[in-house]
């Protein structure tokens, strides 16, 4: 009966969701670093074994805060990762070199994080850091693809239930058609854009600001911000 236990360890995996200049999703990989394999297929979701001292919570802050150098940020615990072969011969003979022991089976606990892509990332970990569109994420190792895609199944049931956490991707003060887009792009549901626009001046949490675009090309559109106190006494859902 013994010999059926192996060196099974915990770790903890994070999914960073962004939201470009181009109205896009991205996603935050870093770089591992394996001999034999080409740098370009060498990206992965950032995360970590659990310290002995650890809860799986204080380990995906701490994962974070040395990705980005932001000490606190939204976070939210979406599932355990534990298929036995969800990390083949190669990533097992990475994590014996990472972590200088040998390791059976890894089993990750996902948390997905928003972080606003213009913020200045300060990686204490990593050398090399990068925002990914989610359609052009490579080929990853472990199950890192499958996390992402169920994250992203997680996203958006996280808006549907607390909308004000789109306001973590958006700048602090915002274009109605930036909102749109970004709304249009993680909940997949076409929404007229004039009916979007009726819908969030309805808003009082929503507030208009005295300020428009400037150098652009289109017509120049009014900035909103986000009022969190005036939200929380809401509550109400974008879409009923």
């Amino acid at each position: 009966m013994i010999s059926n236990f192996i060196h099974t360890y915990v770790s903890i995996d994070c999914v960073v969701f962004g939201f470009d200049n181009e109205n896009r999703l991205n996603i935050l990989l870093v770089q591992r670093h394996f001999e034999n394999i080409p740098e370009e297929k060498q990206r992965k979701l950032p995360g970590s074994l659990i310290m002995n001292n650890e809860d799986v919570d204080d380990a995906a802050q701490r994962v974070l805060t040395e990705l980005t150098g932001i000490k606190k940020m939204v976070l939210k615990q979406f599932k355990c990762f534990a298929d036995p072969k969800r990390a083949n011969k190669k990533d097992v003979q990475w994590m014996a070199e990472e972590y200088n022991h040998h390791i059976d089976r890894i089993i990750t606990v996902a948390y997905l994080s928003l972080c606003k892509i213009n913020r200045k990332i300060n990686c204490s970990k990593y050398e090399t850091v990068d925002w990914f569109p989610i359609d052009k994420v490579p080929d990853l190792p472990f199950d890192h693809n499958q996390i992402i895609n169920e994250s992203l199944i997680e996203i958006r049931k996280w808006i549907e239930s607390d909308f004000s956490i789109i306001f973590e991707l958006l700048p602090k003060k915002f274009t109605i058609r930036q909102l749109y887009q970004l709304y249009s792009a993680i909940s997949e549901k076409y929404i007229d854009i004039k009916n979007f626009h009726k819908k969030i001046s309805s808003f009082n949490y929503i507030i208009q600001l005295d300020e428009i675009e400037t150098n652009v090309a289109h017509r120049a559109a009014r900035y909103y911000k986000f009022d969190p106190k005036i939200y929380k006494k809401n509550n109400t859902k974008l879409i009923k």
